[in-house]
């Protein structure tokens, strides 16, 4: 049976000279202190095998690996304010979403699609739209059906933690290593402001009783999870003035139970989206109060800071999404899985986050030899491979990297709209990606026009396509070198 005959951007060459050229250009989508481990030698060795290809526990991983999500668990056992389970809805990209609700059998044909297609896959994840072990028969009959067609690609499962507790002997038994949970309260009354009701043992609860309950499910589950040695990222909503500043309490509590990972992400709460919050007017939290929180919580649980909220349904790298090319109308009912692609990626991605690795070490380590006390914040524009290789115009997000005598790492990112459209409104569009842009010092992209470079630069904002297609580690130690007068390293693209 023949691929299926749907158009995909990235490398479509299964020879080793077309996935390089594809990692340099970007077709392939650093230091991090406190944060998600980016080498071999931040974690142990057994770890850093469970998390070496997993884009989503591992910073530098997410350069190279991508994730597929499939909506198979519409059920969910919790409400939460921020929330709105939409179906069919393709102009939204955040949790809870999604076009297309899968069985089991469908969710295999579109995992064995995008395997094909997309050789940077390398996890499959079961997000909802509702709670993957709430409707845990669709989530067990999906794994057991791709672990059997193709064996190697990661399982991990996201979860609100109400029921978890009742499935981590089955999670074990399938090897699914990663979890993630939201917790977003270790304190009830905190909860009864977030959560209108749960939904346990075929009874609804509401309040601070609610809370409860699902606060002690959620540190058990966590309990059980870490003694079996699985792997757990806990992500929490930042709702200001609700559960920001108890957040601290949040990290605390759950690296004393063993979580591997922190991600803090801010609340979405658009009035469009229909949600309790969005609806009643309570905001979200700024990039830059996001960051300070971030900041503040370092020397606790590590943090994760490249997550994109992705939607229920998300196919490919993280901070795109190709689920639309994917739709089963557009997949044959017979298609079978080819190794081939993903298996020659792996061995170019191998010499390549070697190659990446060796620049990123001599970068640090340049940086962290300055007498320099002063930091800096650089915007990246880049499709992957670690490298500065997206143009400006074309850029949809900006990795946003520290770089101080502490080293470089990367912070977080900034969503923005696309500058170059190619007909009107773009000089507004460039004045939202100005603001999104608030606190950067330096942007650094593969190719910028004199305009929006201009425009950059009577905003404050410095703009430069010198260092196009370095890698963003060599990229970033070079600028910090020519801004505070120490040698730079050469390029190495």
């Amino acid at each position: 049976m023949s691929s299926p005959t749907v158009s995909i951007e990235g490398p479509t060459s299964t020879t080793s000279e077309g996935f390089l050229a594809a990692a340099k250009s970007g077709g392939c989508a650093p230091s991090s202190y406190g944060s998600s481990p980016t080498s071999p030698g931040d974690v142990d060795p057994a770890i850093w095998d469970k998390i070496k290809d997993h884009p989503c526990f591992s910073e530098e991983a997410h350069h190279y690996f991508a994730r597929m999500h499939v909506a198979v668990a519409p059920a969910c056992n919790v409400q939460c304010n921020y929330c709105n389970r939409k179906y069919d809805c393709a102009n939204e990209s955040r949790p809870g979403v999604v076009s297309e609700k899968l069985t089991p059998d469908q969710a295999l044909r579109k995992v064995i699609a995008v395997a094909n297609e997309v050789p940077q896959l390398s996890v499959l994840g079961i997000a909802g739209p509702g709670d993957a072990c709430y409707d845990w028969e669709k989530t067990k009959a999906t794994f057991d059906r791709v672990i059997r067609e193709i064996p190697d690609i990661k399982l991990c499962v996201s979860t609100n933690g109400l029921v978890l507790p009742d499935h981590v002997a089955e999670l074990a038994e399938m090897n699914v290593d990663h979890v993630t949970i939201t917790i977003n309260m270790v304190d009830p009354e905190v909860g009864a402001k977030i959560y209108p009701w749960i939904f346990y043992e075929n009874r609804r609860y509401f309040g601070i009783e609610a809370a409860r309950i699902l606060h002690a499910r959620q540190m058990l589950g966590l309990e059980m999870l870490s003694a079996r040695g699985i792997l757990t990222k806990i992500n929490s909503v930042m709702i200001p003035g609700v559960n920001d500043q108890h957040l601290f309490e949040v990290n605390k509590m759950v690296k004393e139970r063993g979580a591997f990972l922190h991600n803090v992400m801010p609340l979405i709460s658009d009035p469009a989206h229909g949600t309790h919050y969005g609806l009643i007017g309570q905001r979200g939290p700024t990039a830059m109060e996001m960051m300070a929180l971030q900041d503040r919580l370092e020397g606790g649980a590590k943090l994760m800071r490249h997550c994109r909220q992705c939607r229920a349904d998300a196919v490919g790298l993280l901070g795109e999404d190709r689920g639309q090319e994917f739709t089963l109308d557009g997949i044959p009912d017979g298609v079978t899985y080819e190794a081939g692609k993903r298996q020659a990626y792996r061995q170019v991605v191998a010499h390549e986050r070697r190659d990446h690795e060796a620049a990123r070490s001599e970068a640090i380590g340049m940086v962290k030899a300055t007498d320099s006390e002063k930091s800096l914040l650089v915007a990246v524009a880049t499709k992957g491979g670690g490298r500065v290789n997206e143009h400006f115009g074309h850029a949809k997000e900006f990795q946003v990297y520290e770089v101080s005598p502490r080293g470089i790492s990367l912070v977080g990112h900034r969503k923005v709209e696309r500058y170059c459209l190619g007909g009107g409104g773009e000089d507004a569009i460039l004045e939202g990606v100005i603001a999104a842009l608030e606190g950067i010092h330096i942007v650094l992209c593969a190719k910028i026009g004199n305009r929006p470079k201009e425009r950059l630069s009577r905003a404050g904002l410095r703009a430069t396509d010198a260092y196009a297609h370095d890698y963003i580690e060599t990229a970033v130690s070079a600028l910090y070198a020519a801004e505070f007068g120490i040698r730079p390293l050469a390029a190495t693209a």
